[in-house]
């Protein structure tokens, strides 16, 4: 896979997209986002991965917010909105893809940086990791989701907090708050992510895809309706043959092979 501003590499079971603009903090313009886009649909369709990590080149950001030079061109509400709309559509679709994306967090994740990020399954930070929604110093508001999901992550009153005054927190009170689940050296960052994203690809990946639906749309429901759509999945998964193979190689004591179907 081969493209301008990110890296793209499979090492099965693993896929990885690294920002790649270090010069500029791995800012996100729209070519960015659209190649970011197209990675995730290669690693979708490819049966190889079962999980992807996603982190920024270089130690100082994984992605320090929207590239300003293309903020400053928008001349129009429409624009402003047709530009959230192609982040949105990003974070989005890193939601609703089959495969669990792990977010490997080296340094600034600013702006729409933090707003990817959330978008992830799993978050791990490097200790040098810092959190931000910064807009308002420009003007603006979040975009790409900032707003929403800060709220449903950690709370009305911290997405507040960092949306309306623009500072930042670092790696420990992200953690603290729940954003992040692990908080670790910079040089253990990438060796950590991957090994949560081995972890999940020994899983049943049907049951793995199961899970991250119930996941992110029963976080959108009342409680009655989120435990339908658990009992309505969790009976498909009965209907499959990788069930079978569970609860066979669990009273055989070995171990599973999946086959997804």
């Amino acid at each position: 896979m081969s493209f301008e501003d990110i890296l793209a590499v499979v090492e099965a079971p693993i896929g990885i997209i690294t920002f790649n603009r270090p010069n500029v903090l791995n800012a996100l313009r729209s070519r960015l986002l659209r190649e970011v886009s197209d990675a995730l649909d290669q690693m979708e369709r490819n049966e190889a991965v079962r999980a992807v990590v996603v982190t920024g080149a270089g130690e100082k950001a994984f992605a320090a917010g929207a590239d300003i030079s293309e903020l400053s061109a928008l001349a129009t509400a429409g624009s402003g909105a047709e530009q959230a709309r192609r982040g949105q559509a990003v974070t989005r679709q890193i939601e609703r893809m089959r495969k669990p994306v792990i977010m490997a967090i080296n340094g600034f994740a600013l702006g729409g940086g933090c707003e990817i990020a959330m978008a992830g399954d799993i978050l791990v930070a490097s200790e040098n990791a810092k959190f931000g929604q910064p807009e308002v110093n420009l003007g603006l508001i979040p975009g790409y989701g900032g707003s929403q999901r800060t709220t449903r992550l950690v709370g009305k009153g911290m997405a507040s907090y960092l949306c309306l005054t623009g500072e930042m927190i670092d790696a420990r009170e992200a953690l603290r708050i729940g954003l992040v689940v692990r908080v670790v050296p910079p040089s253990e960052l990438m060796a950590e992510a991957k090994r949560i994203a081995t972890v999940i690809a020994s899983k049943a990946p049907l049951a793995i895809a199961a899970c991250k639906r119930v996941i992110n749309n029963g976080a959108h429901l009342d409680l009655d309706d989120a435990l339908e759509l658990e009992a309505l999945e969790f009976g498909t998964l009965v209907d499959t043959e990788d069930i079978r193979e569970g609860t066979g190689a669990f009273l055989e004591k070995r171990k599973p092979v999946w086959k997804g179907r």
